[in-house]
Order: structure tokens, then C-alpha cells, then sequence
């Protein structure tokens, strides 16, 4: 058995929006659109996170709500602030107190934590995560506790604008 975990940035948000502060930023109409489209892709690949722990932010938080519903998954969910305010180190030290039960855990989250972290796990290279992007990063290892940088590989990682430009359609 591995562990697996599916980042997913949060869908384009909504610049010209109301609000107080970025943390507060919405989802943009095609961040909502975009969403619900990997929410389905998720669905339809039978690929869904047991557990998936979001960002605080509201555009994260959005992102995920629309894709769960869309996709009709059933995870535990957990808001972490780690996931906005923190560095990269302290989502690996989140990632590494996970409960062993769990095998596949997304983290929705931003940039540029998410290409940097896919580049650490995977042990370098030039990674860009667009927004509604996600990737799936591979462990070796039974145990949370065991991922570490450079030990994971990057199965695949997708981004909406393929599935939302005719070339399949959710």
C-alpha cells in the first residue's frame, strides 16, 4: 500500500469582488465553472481523497464545496489555516501527523506553496500549478510520518482548460 496525495489549487478567483481582504477573495464565474468541472473528473476517474484538508481562504473553501457537490464525493473534511498562512514546512509537518488510515489526501490550497511543494516532493524540476489545477503525488510508504521531500513522484496532474475546450467533455 502507498500514500497519495491530490493537491488542488483553488479555482480563479474573483478580483473585482467586494471583500475585505484576500482571505475573503470569492471564486470568479469561471473559478465556480472550473470547480465543478474537476469535482466530476475526480468523480469520473474514482480517484476521491478519504480526507481533504482546505485552506481557510474562501476561494479554497468555495473550490471545494462546488467539487465535492459536483462529483458527488463523500471525504472528511478539515479547514486548516497552515494551508494559507503557513510555509511549506509546516504543511509537510501537517501532511506527516496524518492518521495512518487514510491512503489518498487531497489539500486544497494556492500558489506558488503548491508548485514548490509538488517540486520538493518530487525532488525538483520547474513545476506550475494553474488555478482548479490538480496533481496526485505518489509515497512508497505505509506511514505519513515516512513522506519526506524527494521521496514522492508525481503521477499526474491536470487542469481544467483541457476538459472545458472541447477536447472531452464532463
Amino acid at each position: 500500500m502507498s500514500k497519495k496525495i491530490i493537491l488542488y489549487r483553488h479555482g480563479k478567483s474573483d478580483w473585482e469582488a467586494d471583500y475585505k481582504n484576500d482571505h475573503e477573495r470569492p471564486l470568479a464565474r469561471r473559478g465556480i465553472k472550473s470547480a465543478k468541472t474537476m469535482g466530476k473528473l475526480l468523480a469520473y476517474s474514482e480517484q476521491f481523497p478519504e480526507l481533504v484538508i482546505t485552506s481557510s481562504a474562501l476561494r479554497a473553501k468555495q473550490t471545494l464545496e462546488l467539487s465535492v457537490k459536483a462529483g458527488n464525493w463523500i471525504c472528511d473534511v478539515i479547514e486548516d489555516d497552515k494551508l494559507y498562512y503557513g510555509g511549506i514546512e509546516a504543511i509537510l509537518d501537517t501532511i506527516q501527523k496524518l492518521p495512518k488510515n487514510y491512503s489518498i489526501v487531497m489539500l486544497v490550497g494556492h500558489e506558488p506553496k503548491w508548485s514548490t511543494m509538488i517540486s520538493e516532493f518530487i525532488g525538483g524540476g520547474e513545476i506550475t500549478v494553474p488555478t482548479a489545477a490538480m496533481a496526485r503525488i505518489d509515497f512508497d510508504t505505509n506511514l505519513w510520518s515516512e513522506i519526506s521531500w524527494s521521496s514522492g513522484t508525481l503521477r499526474w496532474m491536470l487542469q481544467p482548460s483541457f476538459f472545458t475546450k472541447g477536447s472531452f467533455d464532463l
